[in-house]
């Protein structure tokens, strides 16, 4: 979850990061006394996802810096639309302004590419869902702009589920138990909250899985066929949610077999920047 303590701590790393000493070009160049006015400005069309975050860089670099943000995260923009106005001194604007620009313009850029997921799949049941395939330490920015595309969250951790993929069944059936009565056993000493998901890449390992007890069926690389009849095989005793070989030109088919759940990767490890700016004026 996107908590103010989470922002807080990415964001000042980032400016610790970005000016370890200070900004050596702005208290060179600029008068200390010196205020301006920045608009956030878009330079093309999107979805909107890092309101707060842009706020805490500037507040947290000077907190007498004003942001006044005008649009919500999960709003759609044009190019040219001013989406936060920025009103304070000089040196911290610009001290900030590069720390503000990178996580909104990845926010952003990562809520415009789920929101053209969720239009392809619009009209069938299927839910637009991340996966763990996220930059390290920024999980929870990057699974909040999602939510603003419209997408949904996978588990966030390996903490908050359990979900058998190929290696594990690789490793399970070395040792030789069989995958029902060892998903049956696991369901025994789990808490009855927790969710249990099966990966499987062959039609003829579904039985097993639903038979064990498995919550969710994730279904792996399949082609539309195959999925259509992996959810007929189901017949609503588990979720299914289909993965792999997932994008804007095959999302609407993969939607169309039936499934549940189509989990994505590309919506936070391919996701381009959007192109916003910051367009500074002195006062």
């Amino acid at each position: 979850m996107l908590t103010a303590a989470v922002i807080a701590r990415a964001v000042g790393a980032a400016l610790e990061e970005d000016a370890p000493w200070g900004d050596l070009t702005s208290t060179a160049l600029l008068p200390p006394d010196t205020t301006a006015t920045a608009d956030l400005v878009a330079r093309e069309p999107g979805v909107f996802s890092g309101g707060d975050v842009f706020v805490a860089a500037f507040v947290l670099t000077d907190p007498a810096i004003r942001v006044d943000v005008h649009v919500g995260d999960g709003d759609e923009f044009a190019a040219g639309d001013v989406l936060a106005t920025v009103t304070g001194n000089a040196r911290g604007m610009l001290t900030a302004e590069r720390v503000a620009l990178n996580f909104t313009q990845r926010m952003s850029g990562i809520a415009t590419l789920t929101a053209a997921y969720v239009t392809a799949t619009e009209g069938t049941a299927a839910r637009i869902a991340d996966t763990r395939k996220t930059t390290p330490g920024l999980r929870a920015f990057e699974r909040h702009a999602v939510v603003s595309g419209g997408g949904r969250n996978h588990r966030h951790s390996l903490s908050d589920a359990v979900m058998a993929k190929d290696n594990h069944l690789a490793v399970l059936q070395r040792s030789g138990r069989d995958l029902a009565s060892a998903l049956r056993d696991a369901l025994v000493h789990l808490p009855h909250t927790t969710h249990v998901v099966v990966e499987v890449d062959r039609l003829d390992q579904i039985e097993d899985v639903v038979a064990g007890g498995a919550h969710t069926v994730l279904l792996d690389n399949f082609t539309p066929d195959e999925l259509r009849a992996g959810v007929a095989l189901i017949d609503g005793r588990a979720q299914v949610e289909a993965s792999g070989g997932v994008n804007l030109d095959t999302v609407a088919a993969i939607a169309a077999t039936g499934v549940d759940v189509i989990s994505v990767g590309a919506l936070t490890h391919s996701a381009r920047a959007l192109d916003l700016g910051l367009d500074l004026r002195i006062d």
